[in-house]
């Protein structure tokens, strides 16, 4: 009588210690690089101080890493693709971790201003890299569910832990730390970036084919476009400068997009946005982070300059976010698999909503416990749900050879939303606050009526979110790895007379 021959799942790589030790080190990149943009924000007042920058360039501090962090992603992430997603990894990690030793030893605006320009070039290398070794390296559908879980948890971690730490460093230590403390990541990161990640040579196309007039385009147009955004709210959004520069960037966009249809290799195939549910999410992303970065810069500002907070106290307040952040992403990451992305994002965008709400009602007079706790804590629960969702709606579904190109485009949503939020939501509550000033309104009553204006756009910025991921796509588990070996058909059970030999399945 016949035998039949057991056939077996293919093999888990995140359940191997080295694809445990993998995840860690492809998330500790991302949480270093996200934090960046936080941890340096509360350290201003003192860097101010210590250098002697006027208001007007200290912006360029936050805003200066933002800039060419936003206008090298999409260059990055198909350089990754093309020329080898470790190298990319190791050489945007070492760009990152010597630009942070100058911007600690900096003595002057100058030096301080070019090393965080620096060092958001060499985030926009090593962020599309790790996450696209993320979704490469994890195979199975359940294995990216959970590892783009872990990324997407780690993002929603990342905005509070550096305010966290910057306020413990900047109180405790000097503010040069909140640069320093990147120095012993970056050396984690790169020595076990060799010992984890495989090397690559991919075939990359002769440099005649490459598409360098693509590449010129889109850099110059997200360069321009961020500029704006970052300028928008001192220069004026109705000015001839401002309205000139959006047109100069929308231009830039559209003859991008043109060249791009005719290139016969091009930087961003067009066919990548048919991958269902990826622009939706990033759309979704965008509107989200305008909301959630808005609130964590007006809220921090309103602790600090109403409440006369400490940086190291208004840091410890945001710690109960890291704790509904995790149980956000937590939820997420085990919801995916029976619900889909859909129902996870509207479900945390709108309780990013009704958090920020309530913080726009935040009183001159407050206290944290009734009129702060109940909203921080609510919005981290749903910035949880909310960037879990996005990173497996963007990425599960995408094929390898655009693994990198995918990841700069949700990272550039996120570094997109930031700016926009600023620039849109802290314009409200500054003009508010100018014109309660201008009736001599007391000073702490005209800020916190000009925060509570800016937070309640913030807040419709997560509800039209909302709108916008429950009418796109439900990404679920079938429609993730499609290059994954559990998508392959299981061999034909045969009889014992014959033998074949045993499936080989790649652990990553």
């Amino acid at each position: 009588m016949a035998a039949i021959a057991a056939t077996s799942a293919p093999p888990s790589f995140l359940g191997t210690r080295r694809g445990k030790l993998t995840l860690v080190l492809l998330c500790a990149v991302g949480f270093i690089d996200l934090l960046d943009a936080s941890i340096v924000n509360i350290a201003l007042p003192e860097i101010r101080t210590h250098l002697g920058f006027s208001v007007q360039s200290l912006q360029w501090v936050a805003s200066g890493y933002l800039l060419t962090y936003g206008g090298f992603l999409l260059l990055g992430g198909r350089s990754a693709d093309l020329l080898g997603r470790r190298r990319l990894l190791v050489a945007g990690t070492s760009l990152f971790g010597i630009s942070s030793l100058v911007c600690g030893l900096a003595g002057s605006e100058g030096v301080l201003i070019g090393g965080r320009l620096v060092q958001g070039a060499g985030a926009a290398m090593m962020t599309p890299a790790a996450l696209s070794i993320l979704t490469t390296s994890f195979h199975t559908r359940g294995d990216r569910v959970k590892a783009l879980g872990a990324w997407g948890g780690v993002g929603a971690l990342s905005g509070a832990a550096g305010v966290v730490f910057g306020g413990v460093l900047t109180s405790e230590v000097s503010w040069r730390w909140v640069f320093f403390v990147n120095l012993p990541v970056v050396a984690v990161i790169l020595a076990a970036s060799f010992r984890l990640v495989d090397a690559e040579r991919p075939k990359a196309p002769p440099l005649r084919d490459f598409d360098t007039v693509g590449a010129g385009l889109i850099t110059s147009g997200m360069l321009l476009l961020v500029y704006v955004l970052v300028n928008a709210p001192s220069v004026g959004w109705g000015t001839a400068r401002t309205l000139g520069e959006l047109a100069g960037a929308l231009a830039l966009v559209v003859l991008f997009v043109f060249n791009e249809q005719r290139h016969s290799n091009p930087l961003v195939p067009l066919s990548l946005f048919k991958i269902k549910g990826l622009w939706e999410a990033d759309v979704t992303q965008i509107l989200a982070m305008a909301g959630f970065y808005t609130m964590f810069f007006l809220v921090t500002l309103y602790m600090q300059e109403v409440l006369h907070y400490s940086a190291i106290d208004a840091g410890l307040c945001y710690l109960p976010v890291t704790v509904g952040a995790a149980v956000g992403a937590g939820v997420a990451t085990n919801a995916i698999p029976k619900i889909g992305t859909r129902p996870l994002i509207v479900a945390g965008a709108l309780l990013g909503a009704a958090g920020v709400f309530l913080l726009s009602r935040v009183p001159v007079d407050g206290t944290y416990l009734p009129d702060l706790l109940p909203g921080i804590v609510i919005m981290g629960a749903g910035v949880g749900l909310v960037l879990v969702g996005v990173q497996n709606a963007a990425n599960g579904g995408v094929p390898a050879d655009k693994a990198g190109l995918a990841a700069s485009l949700i990272t550039a949503s996120f570094q997109l939303g930031g700016a926009l939020g600023l620039a849109i939501f802290v314009s409200l509550a500054t003009g508010r606050t100018n014109h309660l000033l201008a009736t001599h309104t007391q000073p702490s009553e005209a800020l916190t009526l000009g925060f509570q204006r800016g937070l309640l756009g913030a807040s419709f910025a997560l509800v039209i979110a909302a709108v916008i991921a429950l009418r796109a796509p439900n990404v679920r588990v079938a429609d993730m790895a499609p290059d994954a070996d559990d998508n392959q058909a299981p061999p034909v059970p045969v009889a014992s007379g014959s033998t074949r030999e045993a499936p080989h399945f790649s652990a990553g």
